[in-house]
């Protein structure tokens, strides 16, 4: 049986986690005060994910970049080529909160979105 120490990142509360694995199924969870962190724990162990953040430049806005997010959680070993699709993405004002920015962000099938508006200069 394998037992696996985590720290959840549900919510603030940062509960420490214990989670037993057998053969790789989870037969339990404990330490989590809410629901989330048991979600969260089955999660981590067998698919991590995660929303991936980041900002990308604009061109022509009264801003100079702009902050995005990928639509939903993305495998945890893609998040390197997802920042690396990011870099040097250049978009022109104006740019309006949930515009798709990279669609298919390393062929994860999610997009990355805007995540505010940035007005154009004129």
């Amino acid at each position: 049986m394998e037992k696996r120490e985590l720290i959840c990142i549900g919510c603030p509360m940062g509960c420490p986690l214990s989670v037993e694995l057998d053969q790789g199924e989870v037969v339990s969870v404990r330490g989590n005060t809410c629901k989330r962190g048991e979600i969260y724990a089955r999660k981590e162990v067998t698919n991590p994910t995660r929303i991936v953040t980041s900002t990308v430049v604009v061109e022509g806005g009264k801003l100079a970049a702009v902050s995005v997010k990928t639509r939903e959680d993305i495998p945890k070993e893609k998040i390197f080529e997802c920042m690396k699709a990011l870099k040097g993405v250049k978009v022109q004002a104006p740019v309006h909160m949930g515009d798709v920015i990279v669609k298919n962000v390393a062929d994860t099938g999610v997009d990355v979105i805007a995540t505010k508006s940035v007005g154009s200069l004129s």
